[in-house]
């Protein structure tokens, strides 16, 4: 295996063989490729082979099996592969153990994903965010990726003078990996302080915009975000039937009719098993949605897997600490169903129980858009609403959320009971039944809100 192809970790027009194990846990999940060969294709490479191994558990030195080693070591030669793609996280020494087997080089998913944020990276936020991602992955793998980092820099015996030091530094000197670690240490930590003075100007924007109501559009990678926010603010941004065709946020003005306005915000999509580094690195730029009154949930109606990257979305959006954002789901690209059609009626029931008030839309031809603005519009209003509830003492999470969101007008205490009379903009109704178990309605007063969102809450 040669350090120059240790040191290419890009994927563009390269001849690739995908490879995926299924263990039990995500046996339900699983797309048969379908998804990292589309991130395949993303990144430029042409898959010329796959291979799939349903296994109990992870091989700690293969990964996958010994035997299918070499079947994958045979393929390689047989189809004139240059790299070979796993569909899983690998750990370094696993790594090194396959290109050793295989002679070829080993992409995994964390890795691929990087490579297309590099690829895709426009602004310069996205693109010290994407470095700054790609440093902190290398990093802890820098013992198994160049061979020359073993080598003793410095010293007499091992390296020429002035190879590193020079004269003057001769002695037992220190490892090449040693001194790749320590700059490596220094560049994240210029980047991350680089970094801050960016994100402090963006928060400082989207402080600036505390008075407007702001809504964020988050969902999984392709399922038309940039698509839906060009037909409701014709703001022009890049369409591409691509995954993550938009890494920078971008935010424009949408006009809900009578003189309303809002600000609509576009963010970077999401995916199954999307890095830690990248979603560390890329926080900032998902601040919108962190920030934003109301997300719409965009998923891809038309995708086989849409139920399971909806879990993902929610999975994300909880890492981000924004649970408690009132979310409309958006079931989009229904035009790719036939209209009228059993199979257009099954998936949409099936979608539904997801989300049973989600809405279904196609931005590509606008239909469901005027039912999605009456949404929109309903939430801009945020009618109080006035309850009076029974919470149990012992909920404490209950409490602080209300003490925080809601107008408490009295509080009478009984045998372990607290009944509440307050009022709460409806806005706060959805994230308030995660605590349906915590508390009962006694009484309510609603003249502008709907059934099916009490519904939540009862």
């Amino acid at each position: 295996m040669s350090k120059t192809l240790r040191e290419e970790l890009t994927v563009r027009a390269e001849r690739a063989i995908l490879v995926a194990i299924i263990l039990p846990e995500k046996a339900q999940e699983f797309d048969n490729l379908a998804e990292i060969e589309a991130l395949a294709q993303t990144a430029g490479a042409t898959m010329v082979g796959s291979m799939v191994q349903k296994r109990m558990r992870v091989d700690p030195t293969y990964f996958v099996g010994k035997g299918k080693i070499q079947e994958l070591a045979e393929l390689v030669k047989e189809l004139s592969a240059q790299v070979i793609i796993f569909d899983n996280d690998l750990t370094p020494s696993q790594i090194k153990n396959i290109e050793t087997i295989v002679e070829c080089k080993v992409i995994d998913r964390s890795e691929l994903i990087l490579d297309i944020f590099a690829t895709r990276a426009q602004s310069k936020q996205a693109r010290l965010q994407v470095e700054l991602a790609q440093l902190q992955y290398t990093y802890p793998r820098l013992t198994h990726m160049w061979g020359h980092l073993e080598r003793i820099a410095g010293a007499g015996g091992a390296t020429g003078a002035g190879a590193v030091g020079g004269i003057g530094t001769r002695g037992p000197g220190e490892k090449q990996l040693e001194i790749d670690r320590r700059i490596v240490r220094k560049k994240i930590d210029a980047l991350k302080h680089e970094l801050k003075e960016i994100d402090n100007r963006k928060l400082r924007e989207i402080a600036s915009r505390e008075d407007q109501f702001k809504i964020c559009l988050v969902g999984y990678t392709n399922a038309g975000k940039s698509t839906l926010m060009n037909a409701l603010t014709e703001a022009d941004v890049y369409v591409e039937d691509k995954l993550f065709a938009t890494l920078d946020t971008r935010t424009r003005q949408w006009e809900l009719g009578k003189g309303r306005s809002i600000l609509l915000s576009d963010t970077v999509g999401f995916v199954r098993d999307l890095p830690h580094h990248l979603v560390e690195s890329f926080k900032a730029t998902l601040e919108e949605a962190m920030n934003a009154d109301l997300l719409l949930n965009v998923v891809d109606a038309s995708n086989p897997q849409a139920v399971n990257q909806m879990k993902t979305v929610k999975t994300v959006l909880e890492e981000l600490g924004c649970n408690e954002k009132n979310i409309v789901t958006v079931f989009n690209k229904v035009d790719r169903l036939s209209s009228g059609s059993y199979e257009r009626e099954s998936v949409l029931k099936v979608l539904k129980q997801f989300d049973p008030v989600g809405i279904s839309i196609s931005a590509a031809t606008g239909e469901g858009l005027d039912l999605l603005k009456e949404r929109v519009s309903w939430y801009f209003h945020r009618p109080a609403v006035h309850l009076t509830i029974d919470v149990n003492c012992s909920a404490g999470k209950l409490i602080h959320f209300l003490r925080k969101r809601a107008n408490i007008h009295q509080t009478e205490y009984l045998d372990g009971t607290a009944r509440m009379e307050l009022s709460i903009a409806s806005n706060w109704l959805g994230p308030l039944r995660q605590f349906a178990n915590d508390f009962k309605i006694v009484e309510s007063s609603e003249p502008a809100i709907t059934e099916e969102l009490m519904a939540e809450v009862k």
